[in-house]
């Protein structure tokens, strides 16, 4: 019962429905058992001695009371409906709510199939045991000390002989309880790899399809199918086992109540009138107690449900605003970044990031070069506070940043990531995203800055488009370049470009560098890329290697040194006679690139003795 009592506060602000659904069925039930009493009196009092006249005036009577009873049952299940889905409601929105802020940490290891399981699946079996179950439940008490207390009114000896098997028959609905939770269990964490193999396939079906590993999916999908499948088969397996032998000791139950009874109406002890009342009372005690095992599988199910429901609200949030933390609103940001002696590992792994120290002071722009898992990205996550720094720290203006409000923190610092994702919606809807307050003439401002305009307007919604779900139906350059947009336009005080423009071609990165130059002023800039074109305007650029700053200078300063920034220029400029003009152009200055002409045509005939030579 522990797993109700932490879910106390979403259904206890609504336990007025429920308390009125369990009044109606106090009545409901009582109203129930006028009709044994009344089929005893038709018989006893009209049929047998012959006063027929007595008959109408019963039916009559039998007639209204069912009327009545019909009228409770319908608010009986009404207000427990009404209980369920309220409650549903509120532990619905908790739980979308803790989504929403939950930390990083918590999402690197999450799967959206189970994420998605809980919110559906598991708060619907919620729903059914706390609006229905739980009060067929108490139906079960009321029906048994109700129906029991009746036939002990008429006859105590038939009563014992009857009842002497129920015993039974309670053991055997509890024994199936023990042995049904954790079958239903195994039935859930079945079915939510299921779905997270179904969610993860049609997420990725480019992928499946590119690399036509459509088998091999199947096969996935098949494994899991089987393992839900097998767990299905042993929870009915255990339901084939227990459910004839509490059917078996119900019917005994009734032969004893015929047989004994018969032979006591035979004996003149009861009037053929008990013998008949006491034969529809037996159904108020078998009845209930055969529902049991149907109520237990629901009660496991709904504990089952939520424990896993819980153990997401319970979750702990990594990265959360501290008690005294301050508020900064986003137009009384400086942008004065500082990294100072930053170390930083995700879990129990090796440090991402070593001893970093970064000065960014407001307006400068600071270009991170790096390799895969040189801790690029890792720097520009702390900085947003996905994650909480493990030594050191990092200030804004001055401010340690786990001092300062995250949602504060958050709304001057916009983000473009490498991966891009946009919600299916329109365009519109998708630039205009990150703000509330903005008109057609803000989201055109920022698409053209974003050299995204052009293309949108010659689609043929223009901006109404629909993109689709994760942005399908536009090429990686255009939803890059969506994305850009979006974050230009909150006029955010920091901007983090995160390899921003590696879905795009040489000539539309030339020009989104152009028109980074006006979006960038006075604003703090950090730039993430692998070309070094993005970089080179940078007003300083910092070198990674497994986490640690290996270089830290201007474009100019570096390229005059030996280490990793002139090895990628070389690579990405220097040692391929094929790069084109236009590639050299949107990286260096008129003197720079008649140098680059000089040493590609020196590679070229250097490439070209090698090929003649090969000695």
């Amino acid at each position: 019962m522990e797993a109700f009592k932490q879910l106390k506060p979403y259904y206890w602000p609504v336990k007025g429905w429920s308390i009125f659904s369990l009044l109606t069925l106090i009545v409901t039930t009582g109203l129930g058992l006028i009709y044994p009493s009344m089929l005893r009196r038709l018989i006893d009092d009209a049929i047998s001695p012959g006063n027929y006249a007595l008959v109408p005036q019963l039916t009559l009577m039998l007639v209204s009371v069912m009327v009545v009873k019909a009228i409770f049952s319908f608010l009986h299940v009404f207000s427990g409906a009404r209980f369920g889905v309220s409650m549903v409601f509120n532990l619905r929105a908790a739980l979308y709510q803790k989504l929403q802020y939950l930390s990083f940490p918590y999402y690197d290891g999450a799967r959206t199939g189970d994420l998605m399981a809980r919110l559906t699946s598991d708060v619907e079996a919620i729903r059914l045991f706390l609006s229905y179950g739980m009060a067929q439940l108490f139906n079960i008490v009321l029906m048994l000390l109700f129906g029991a207390g009746m036939m002990f009114s008429i006859d105590w000896k038939l009563t014992l002989a009857t009842m002497v098997l129920m015993p039974f028959l309670v053991l055997a609905a509890f024994r199936f309880e023990t042995k049904a939770a954790p079958a239903f269990r195994a039935v859930r964490q079945a079915f939510s790899g299921l779905t997270t193999t179904v969610q993860e396939n049609i997420t990725g079906v480019r992928t499946v399809k590119s690399f036509a590993r459509e088998p091999h999916q199947i096969d996935k999908f098949l494994e899991r199918n089987e393992n839900y499948r097998a767990s299905n088969l042993k929870t009915s397996q255990i339901w084939a086992k227990y459910f004839p032998f509490m059917e078996l000791i119900s019917n005994l139950s009734v032969v004893i109540l015929l047989g004994y009874g018969g032979y006591r109406v035979i004996q003149n002890d009861i009037t053929l009138g008990d013998f008949v009342a006491f034969f529809s009372l037996i159904w108020f005690i078998i009845g209930p107690l055969w529902q049991l095992g149907f109520l237990i599988n629901n009660y496991t199910n709904c504990k089952a449900s939520a424990e896993k429901v819980l153990e997401l609200l319970n979750q702990y949030v990594h990265v959360k605003d501290e008690p005294q933390a301050i508020s900064i609103h986003k137009s009384d940001y400086k942008g004065h970044v500082r990294f100072e002696n930053v170390t930083f590992a995700y879990g129990e792994k090796e440090p991402a990031l070593h001893d970093i120290t970064i000065d960014a002071p407001a307006g400068s722009v600071i270009g991170i070069l790096g390799g895969t898992g040189s801790g690029k990205t890792s720097i520009v996550s702390l900085l947003m506070r996905a994650y909480n720094v493990k030594n050191g720290q990092i200030t804004l203006d001055g401010h340690d940043i786990r001092k300062v409000k995250i949602e504060n923190l958050r709304a001057g610092i916009a983000t473009v990531f490498q991966e891009t994702f946009l919600f299916s919606s329109t365009i519109r809807n998708n630039i205009a995203y990150g703000r509330k307050d903005v008109t057609q003439d803000d989201i055109e401002r920022a698409a053209k800055l974003a050299k995204a305009h052009d293309f949108i307007m010659e689609l043929p919604l223009g901006y109404d488009t629909i993109v689709g779900e994760r942005g399908l139906g536009l090429s990686g350059g255009q939803k890059q370049r969506i994305a850009i947009a979006r974050a230009l336009l909150t006029d955010p005080r920091i901007l983090i470009l995160d390899d921003a423009t590696s879905a795009v071609d040489m000539e539309t990165e030339h020009e989104i560098q152009a028109g980074f130059q006006e979006v960038m002023e006075g604003r703090t800039t950090f730039i993430i890329a692998h070309r070094i074109s993005s970089l080179k305007r940078a007003d300083e650029i910092i070198v990674l290697e497994e986490g640690r700053i290996v270089q830290r200078g201007t474009h100019e300063q570096l390229i005059q040194q030996e280490g990793p920034y002139l090895t990628t220029y070389n690579i990405q400029y220097g040692d391929r006679p094929q790069v084109s003009e236009l590639e050299v152009a949107a990286a260096m200055d008129g003197e720079q690139m008649e140098e680059v002409r000089v040493s590609m045509s020196a590679s070229s005939a250097e490439t070209e003795l090698i090929r003649r030579n090969p000695e």
